[in-house]
């Protein structure tokens, strides 16, 4: 018989205000807690056992742990923690703060200022609504301290964006509905636009863009250009293009592999190979504008990769003579998507040939981006 699945898979943020409800529950009354239950944003109950108990004077301390759900998740199966202690002022307030393995936030545009812990807002009002809900309970008037803390979440922190983002030192605390929705892409999209953010938040006035670690090393390495400051948009262009006007640019330039862009000068705004993949088709039809040899324009269509695809046209003389006509139509494409909101320069490189083909700002760009 196959083991069943649970019907939800509940956020670090549903977790956090959990442990957090049970460590002051037992903090107040002094007796211990098996299992707690909140209830979610999204109305969903969560009922958990609790591990790692520990209560002492002046101190409680539980654990829940985090589960999994069918999106990769770095955060599976991981203990996510909370430690009351009481603060006898008579306020009556829940105070949160975070302890080993939750992040710091050390740059602007997150949901947390600089300099807080990365418990984003929804739960920290999850956490102060369940603490609450037992302070009035058990009939208590003094403020209690919660502070969030994941074992190991430094380690998993470097699997994820945090480092990117400016969230130093651990995992963040997260959440809007309390459970976790199998949303990869709206997750990606999010860390973008989070990205974008940032960078107009900073002062930059240019938008640069990678869809991946290939173009930001190229950047590095041919235009020494600091890899922080520029944003990856794995294969969404299209919807980066829509973000970056959102969030106020007028000039981006997006620097990628030609096996990535060449699907761009077919007006393919979504470069996955599930999406489409009509590389050497759209290679092969420059290549015959170009008065390229039949021959060697099926060699093309029967290439693997846009490296081979490139050395065969390199071999008759026609690579940058085709990759004109590419960039030109990966341009057009570009800017129809962007409006007449932004200007989108773009630089299209191949690791065997380098620079195959550039807009005429780009190298503008670059240069006001590295002064």
């Amino acid at each position: 018989m196959s083991e069943q699945k649970e019907p939800y898979v509940f956020t670090t943020g549903s977790c956090a205000a959990a442990a957090s409800k049970a460590a002051a529950f037992m903090l107040i009354s002094g007796k211990r807690k098996e299992q707690i239950r909140i209830e979610t944003p999204a109305g969903i109950p969560f009922e958990v056992k609790l591990q790692n108990i520990e209560i002492e004077e002046g101190r409680a301390f539980c654990a829940v742990r985090k589960g999994s759900g069918e999106d990769p998740d770095v955060t599976a199966g991981c203990l996510i923690c909370a430690l009351a202690e009481p603060s006898a002022d008579g306020k009556g307030e829940v105070m949160i703060s975070g302890g080993e393995g939750v992040g710091v936030v050390t740059r602007p545009g997150l949901d947390q200022k600089v300099g807080n812990a990365a418990i984003n807002s929804v739960p920290r009002s999850m956490i102060e609504k369940e603490v609450k809900e037992v302070m009035s309970f058990l009939d208590y008037h003094d403020s209690v301290r919660i502070t969030i803390s994941v074992p190991n979440g430094l380690e998993l922190a470097e699997k994820t964006f945090n480092p990117r983002l400016g969230i130093e030192g651990g995992i963040s605390i997260i959440g809007t509905s309390g459970i976790v929705e199998p949303m990869s892409t709206k997750a990606l999209l999010m860390t973008i636009r989070l990205e974008l953010r940032q960078r107009k938040e900073c002062g930059e006035q240019i938008a640069v863009v990678a869809p991946g670690n290939y173009g930001m090393h190229f950047l590095k390495d041919y235009y020494r250009y600091d890899l922080d400051h520029a944003v990856k948009c794995s294969n969404f262009i299209g919807q980066t293009i829509d973000l970056a006007k959102e969030e106020g640019f007028t000039r981006l330039i997006l620097v990628g592999h030609a096996g990535k862009l060449v699907k761009v000068s077919g007006g393919i705004m979504n470069t996955h190979s599930k999406e489409a993949d009509c590389r050497m088709e759209l290679i092969a039809a420059a290549a015959v504008r170009c008065h390229t040899p039949s021959r060697a324009v099926l060699e093309i269509l029967d290439a693997a990769t846009t490296e081979e695809a490139c050395g065969i046209l390199k071999k008759e003389g026609k690579l940058q003579e085709c990759f004109a006509l590419i960039t030109d139509r990966i341009s057009y494409h570009l800017n129809k998507r962007a409006g007449d909101r932004m200007d989108v320069q773009c630089i299209v490189y191949s690791v065997e040939y380098g620079i195959l083909g550039k807009t005429g700002r780009a190298e503008e760009y670059l240069r006001e981006v590295t002064e």
